[in-house]
């Protein structure tokens, strides 16, 4: 708190401070918005244990609970630096989850990001929060953001949906039966695919919980971590947004051809 202090716009003598690259501070400035502060948030997290069937394709909902609300945990702390900084949103979030030598299973799960306030109000009034009254969180780049803005759209907050998913072992007929054989291994094809569908499902429903017109900048992510190779998460992030205007819509470049082609 007292470095946050130090950081408080209008305090004389305060400084802000930015992960931002150079091209990405300019970029954010020209897209109307100044820099206030690092904010961080940070949850070490005892990660419990669940056993799946060895035989069954399965999601692992304990696993699942477990990372999400570690990250949650990280990202609300995040949240509350930015909303004691005044600011409008955050960008430029970086969601980290690090091993650490407490135990094989525990991990520090890290937000951290650039606060921002903006220069103006939105086109058409409003504000730039989302509609939960917290500061925006986006994970794009600085030139990404300086296009969205640009464009006419608006960060509403990241969004995430993670699954953990037991992948079923083979019988041993099955394994000696492919072997020299070119062959899909059909149980492997669905439980990756209904993983990763879980993930992206959830994703979007916090989106829709923002009242988002979609999400952009997606990232679908495997991860084993500890657990070993039947047993993988699937994390889908992306950041949702929305029209700075109810009517908007982006205007596409018109190509003019000559008589010759």
């Amino acid at each position: 708190m007292r470095r946050l202090s130090e950081l408080a716009p209008g305090r004389p003598g305060s400084i802000f401070t930015s992960d931002l690259s150079v091209n990405e501070f300019l970029l954010v400035r020209e897209a109307g918005f100044k820099p206030i502060g690092l904010v961080l948030g940070s949850s070490i997290y005892h990660v419990g244990m669940q056993l799946g069937r060895w035989s069954r394709n399965q999601e692992l909902e304990t696993l699942s609970q477990a990372m999400y609300h570690a990250r949650e945990l990280a990202m609300t702390r995040m949240e509350a630096e930015a909303a004691a900084l005044g600011a409008d949103g955050i960008v430029g979030v970086r969601l980290t989850v690090e091993a650490r030598e407490f135990g094989k299973d525990v991990a520090e799960f890290i937000a951290i990001g650039t606060a921002v306030s903006g220069d103006t109000a939105p086109p058409g009034g409003g504000t730039w929060r989302n509609n939960k009254g917290q500061p925006f969180t986006s994970d794009l780049s600085g030139q990404d953001f300086w296009t969205l803005i640009r464009a006419g759209y608006a960060p509403l907050g990241m969004v995430m949906g993670s699954c953990v998913y037991h992948v079923a072992h083979q019988k041993m007929g099955s394994v000696m039966s492919n072997m020299g054989r070119n062959v899909e291994i059909e149980q492997f094809t669905q439980a990756l695919y209904d993983a990763r569908e879980l993930a992206m499902a959830r994703m979007q429903a916090e989106a829709e919980a923002l009242h988002a017109e979609g999400v952009v900048g997606v990232r679908l992510d495997a991860h084993n971590h500890r657990w070993g190779g039947h047993t993988t998460e699937f994390f889908s992030i992306g950041t949702a947004v929305r029209p700075l205007r109810p009517d908007h819509e982006i205007e596409r470049p018109t190509m003019v051809l000559g008589l010759d082609g």
